[in-house]
């Protein structure tokens, strides 16, 4: 067809006539729907007198060339015809019908019906199937005699006796039964189907059980009721030729679900508009007729012609197009096989003549990809996991015993039990694929961004996004000269947080936290300060939790090291990203070093001596580093020494020891005043 159409040369279609002879198949068999939205079309032939053999070696050199593997002729005659017309045929034994027919002067009823639920049918592959109550049946009078649109039935099958060999083990045949007293003679007469199915059916039936087969390839993807006639006639044909076969006069047509076309109008100016140029209509109708479409003027007076300029195109799609739409769908398809027809190569390049449209961003989308950046950067590998899950599995990062009221959204169709609700955690998602990981590498470190889904009544789900990362095993790979490395540690999470807070400019605070997935004593909350107003008290915004993950919780995954784990509402961090900073020159005066170390409680965390320190230095503090802490009692029980390394530098001018001095003192005070902090000597 495309060669035809591309070329302009006359398309030779296959030979429909028949050479008919012998009895009519009217009064022989009968066909019952009783679902037509599932078989919209049902066609039967039958073929008198065939001779089981193999098929000419011009057929089977083509069906092993297409991937098949010749069978006989008859067999062979279906799947050729598949090949060359696109409808999937099947072939049944008609005597074997005719004997399964109650009162022999009845004619054959081939019917159409779902399955019963547990109905079993043994199909061509030797395997005995349990049927659901979704599966379509092609059915005799005595029951089921092949899978609908996938796989015949074993009982009904073309026989061919010659292939089969007497199970004799010695002078006697055990009962007088071998392989071949079953069925003693050859099919003779076949009963041919050519029928139409639902192609969302087939492929559910065909993934229920497992049935890839060349038909449900083919039926699962759409094949037009259109189809099955000439599939019908077309390997009636070859079965003659091949079988020395006589073609029953007649053949019974079902069609009680007939599709309407789509019907789709076309003009000019839609083809100058999709296109860029402009295609005369009688050249378009002359290359779509050439691709078997249908087109008509509109309107249809015979006397209305290009030269009137008031005209159109309505073109209808041939039946084996399935893929033309309807509406504005249908016109861009119908634009596109103009388009190609006509020749790509043909269109002319052309600048756009209308004006771009304003560039905007996705500040959210941005936002969002710049964390992506950081934590790659952090040496941290980006995963991307299911939305879908189970209560259970998320209930591994609770210690045994706890219950979880967590509402989930549930799934109708899930595909497997654990896959059955949508997640409430993204950090079980990640410790998922860092359980599965963690004997292949000496060390992990990995995190996800996505969304949880939480149920929001008849309304659809709230979906906000999390940020989730975790890390285990040593700090260092082992090499020739460190065998034992240093595992990763609490602190270690915490620099890839404080990191990543640095980059986003958001100055953040840890509180000790309690959480049931974390060990406690090891586990941290981070907050951010920030205010409405310049007069208002700061509000600490929660922004995520991290720590080690508890013992038990620990037992519950196959662990071979402590992980270190965070979650963060990831739409709280974009939200408190400032969209700018402040930003100061590189100074071109030297700075003054000087470290003092000062005494303070156990209790007293560290950061707040480090938020005292900077707030009293001022501008001229540029840097406070903690380099050390000492416990010893030679400072008292109960006491600890933080050592600070503390940089002055000014943009105005050079430091002198007397500034810095100032700056010190006024520091040692405060720290003196405020926390009870003693300088170290």
């Amino acid at each position: 067809r495309e060669l035809a159409a591309l070329t302009g040369r006359e398309l030779r279609k296959p030979a429909y006539e028949l050479p008919v002879s012998g009895e009519s198949i009217e009064g022989k068999v009968k066909i019952e729907i009783a679902n037509p939205e599932l078989n919209p079309r049902f066609t039967i032939g039958l073929i008198r007198n065939v001779e089981i053999k193999p098929s000419p070696y011009w057929v089977q050199r083509r069906l092993r060339a297409a991937g098949m593997r010749p069978i006989s002729n008859i067999v062979d005659a279906t799947n050729y015809t598949m090949l060359e017309i696109g409808e999937p045929l099947h072939a049944f034994d008609y005597d074997v019908l005719v004997g399964r027919v109650a009162t022999p002067s009845e004619p054959v009823v081939i019917s159409t019906r779902t399955a019963q639920p547990g109905e079993k049918l043994k199909t061509l592959d030797d395997a005995e199937r349990t049927l659901s109550d979704s599966n379509v049946l092609v059915c005799d009078s005595a029951g089921p005699i092949s899978l609908a649109g996938v796989m015949g039935g074993a009982e009904s099958e073309v026989y061919d006796a010659s292939k089969e060999v007497l199970d004799a083990t010695g002078p006697e045949l055990k009962e007088g039964k071998g392989k071949a007293s079953v069925r003693s003679q050859s099919t003779a007469n076949i009963l041919l189907e050519a029928a139409a199915w639902n192609f969302i059916n087939i492929r559910r039936t065909a993934n229920q059980h497992n049935l890839p087969s060349e038909a449900s390839y083919r039926f699962s993807r759409g094949v037009h009721p259109e189809v099955a006639i000439e599939g019908l006639k077309r390997c009636l044909y070859w079965m003659s030729q091949w079988s020395g076969g006589q073609i029953a006069p007649g053949i019974i047509d079902n069609y009680p679900l007939q599709p309407k076309a789509p019907v789709v109008e076309i003009s000019a100016k839609d083809i100058k508009r999709a296109l860029g140029i402009e295609i005369p209509l009688e050249e378009a109708k002359e290359l779509l007729e050439r691709l078997e479409f249908t087109c008509e003027w509109t309107p249809t007076s015979p006397d209305v012609g290009p030269k009137s300029g008031d005209f159109g195109l309505r073109v209808t799609p041939p039946p084996f197009r399935m893929d033309i739409g309807k509406g504005i769908v249908g016109v861009a398809d119908v634009m596109e096989e103009i388009a190609r027809l006509y020749g790509y190569d043909n269109i002319p390049e052309t600048l756009m003549a209308d004006p771009l449209p304003p560039q905007r961003g996705n500040p959210g989308l941005e936002a969002e990809n710049r964390v992506r950046d950081l934590l790659a950067a952090l040496g941290l590998q980006e995963i991307i996991t299911h939305r879908m899950t189970a209560p259970e599995i998320e209930n591994r990062l609770l210690p045994p015993g706890t219950e979880s009221a967590i509402e989930y959204v549930k799934l109708a169709n899930a595909i497997a039990p654990e896959k059955r609700v949508l997640r409430r955690s993204l950090l079980s998602s990640v410790l998922n694929v860092v359980e599965r990981n963690a004997r292949l590498r000496e060390s992990l470190a990995m995190f996800e961004i996505g969304s949880v889904y939480i149920p929001n009544g008849k309304d659809l789900p709230l979906e906000p996004r999390r940020l989730s990362f975790a890390i285990t095993g040593r700090r260092y790979e082992s090499a020739w000269d460190s065998k034992v490395g240093v595992k990763l540690d609490f602190y270690d999470l915490k620099g890839i947080i404080d990191a990543l807070m640095d980059a986003l400019h958001l100055d953040v605070t840890y509180v000790p936290a309690e959480h049931p997935s974390f060990h406690p004593g090891k586990c941290a909350a981070v907050v951010l300060s920030t205010s409405t107003s310049p007069n208002s008290a700061p509000l600490s915004v929660p922004l995520g939790v991290f720590g080690e993950l508890h013992p038990q919780v620990q037992e519950n995954y196959d662990f071979v090291s402590p992980v270190l784990a965070a979650d963060f509402d990831l739409e709280a961090v974009l939200s408190a990203i400032p969209t700018g900073y402040p930003i100061r020159p590189v100074s071109e005066f030297p700075p003054v070093l000087e470290d003092i170390a000062v005494i303070v409680d156990e209790a007293l965390p560290a950061d707040r001596v480090e938020a005292l320190i900077k707030q009293t230095g001022g501008k001229i503090l540029e840097s406070v580093h903690l380099f050390d802490v000492f416990r010893s009692e030679q400072i008292g029980t109960g006491k600890k020494s933080l050592a600070y390394a503390l940089t002055y530098r000014s943009y105005e001018g050079t430091l002198t020891d007397k500034d810095a001095t100032g700056i010190r003192t006024r520091i040692i005070k405060r720290l003196e005043n405020e926390l009870d902090a003693k300088l170290r000597s």
